[in-house]
């Protein structure tokens, strides 16, 4: 019996250690690293292109809306025929048609509705095309080369689609 005990005790001694180190020292050091100042800064997924990254400013081309909060991952579950839902889409149209100084009719589906996990980079030729104007007059290069950005960065075999986190890499490239 007392050899039980003694096991017992040991056992519960490394129970306790471990939720202790693993249960709140760990996550708390981890937290804490999170949070010190600077290590966010410029944080944009490098070397990939299979993420959107949102870039701000009329220079860069503009991805897919997403129903998440930019980096996290998510679509809602809202159909088109709830309200809400097609009210947030009539409203991103709007947005949209007056950014790029276009009819509302002109804004191609896939600029207002988001993709299921919000985080795709990939745009219709149609949303790039609709792009082009504004990118090349707030980045300063020409509408042809714009373009041809917009083609270098186009591809697909069954959809074609275009890549808005490889093309805005490719405008900073060309605008510098």
């Amino acid at each position: 019996m007392e050899n039980f005990l003694k096991q017992s005790w040991a056992g519960l001694r490394i129970l306790l250690a471990l939720t202790v180190l693993l249960g709140v020292l760990y996550p708390l050091s981890v937290w804490g690293v999170s949070r010190l100042p600077g290590l966010h800064a410029n944080a944009e997924a490098t070397d990939t292109a299979l993420v959107a990254v949102v870039r701000e400013g009329d220079k860069y081309f503009v991805p897919r809306p997403s129903a998440a909060t930019l980096p996290a991952s998510g679509g809602s579950n809202k159909g088109e025929l709830n309200e809400d839902y097609t009210k947030v889409i009539a409203e991103r149209r709007a947005q949209i048609a007056q950014r790029e100084g276009v009819s509302e009719d002109q804004v191609p589906q896939d600029a207002v509705t988001a993709s299921a996990s919000g985080l795709d980079p990939h745009i219709s030729p149609e949303y790039a095309a609709l792009q082009v104007p504004r990118v090349a007059r707030a980045s300063g290069l020409s509408v042809e080369k714009v373009r041809e950005l917009v083609a270098s960065n186009t591809h697909g075999t069954f959809t074609t689609t275009v890549n808005v986190t490889a093309l805005n890499r490719a405008i900073d490239s060309a605008s510098s």
